[in-house]
């Protein structure tokens, strides 16, 4: 959210047109509307672990180039927009592979209190992170919120990479096929 808020702000110093300003939202939201389906049924069908480290690297490697074209003063309203809509392709790929690994970490009996947790967590978040990421900008430059977005995913990865789940007992059916996958997301939905 500190990034979100630094995206915008840093539009206003390269193009102050309101349609561009709100682009930025557009930008940063867009991604979870087009692949939160698809996402959802990949985190389905496909190791959520190795889904996650990819994930999480690939959003580091993007943000980090993001960082440095904005400490390098070589942003420009589009790259900003086109960096902002990768980003959160990461971000949207991720999400609800996130929400599938909660019930590996914790027991079944304390799995309420741990979704409930999480999304406590992701709200104060975001009302949080706009206030923080606006201090940042003012106290240390436009550039700090987006390195920091690019190096806050790097404790994740190793924990990621450190964390073993349960393997699952019983008969594994064979994996569904991607549009099954989907179809059958749509209709729970």
């Amino acid at each position: 959210w500190m990034y979100n808020v630094a995206s915008g702000w840093l539009m206003t110093s390269l193009d102050p047109d309101p349609l561009m300003v709100s682009l930025v939202q557009v930008a940063n939201n867009l991604p979870m509307f087009l692949f939160a389906i698809p996402a959802g049924a990949l985190a389905d069908i496909v190791d959520r672990r190795r889904l996650l480290i990819f994930g999480e690297a690939a959003i580091t490697i993007t943000s980090t180039a993001f960082a440095v074209l904005v400490w390098l003063h070589l942003i420009t309203p589009l790259s900003l927009l086109l960096f902002g809509f990768v980003v959160t392709i990461g971000s949207a790929i991720t999400a609800p592979g996130w929400q599938a690994v909660v019930p590996q970490l914790v027991s079944k009996t304390n799995l309420p209190a741990a979704v409930a947790a999480n999304s406590v967590g992701i709200n104060v978040s975001r009302a949080v992170g706009p206030a923080i990421g606006g201090i940042i900008v003012a106290a240390m430059g436009i550039a700090a919120p987006f390195w920091l977005n690019a190096f806050r995913n790097v404790g994740v990865i190793a924990a990621l990479i450190w964390w073993h789940p349960p393997r699952r007992s019983g008969t594994p059916l064979p994996p569904e096929s991607f549009g099954n996958a989907i179809r059958t997301g749509l209709r729970h939905a």
